[in-house]
């Protein structure tokens, strides 16, 4: 169990230092990877604006966060209350299945952004 403790820590730590030095990267060279989806149809994607969103949140902006991508910013404590879930199921069973429950949540994520990503470029 511990060791898997360590695991999820070093990994944890290692996500969130990539996502620092990406925020750090985009803010030092003002722009950021473009949206493939967006770059081949010219529709907004569920996850464009995502970057943005994440460095207003990083400036404690969660006004201009919400501006950016709403239907993503709902999910934000859904996503996160199930990964931290999947963590703790983790280190105590080490098995990275989610459960029943778990599983409804996330397909439930997925017809939500999937319908955020339609209605977004509807109503625009």
């Amino acid at each position: 169990m511990r060791r898997r403790l360590a695991r999820l820590i070093i990994t944890a730590c290692a996500v969130f230092l990539c996502g620092l030095g990406y925020a750090a990267l985009c803010l030092a060279l003002g722009t950021a990877i473009p949206c493939p989806f967006y770059s081949a149809t010219g529709f907004l994607c569920p996850g464009c604006g995502v970057t943005r969103m994440c460095l207003s949140l990083l400036r404690l902006d969660v006004r201009t966060a919400w501006q950016l991508n709403p239907g993503l910013f709902l999910l934000l404590p859904v996503l996160a209350a199930a990964a931290l879930r999947l963590a703790f199921r983790y280190v105590k069973t080490g098995s990275l299945r989610p459960g029943r429950a778990m599983n409804l949540v996330l397909w439930a994520c997925v017809v939500w952004l999937l319908a955020w990503g339609v209605l977004r470029n509807v109503c625009t």
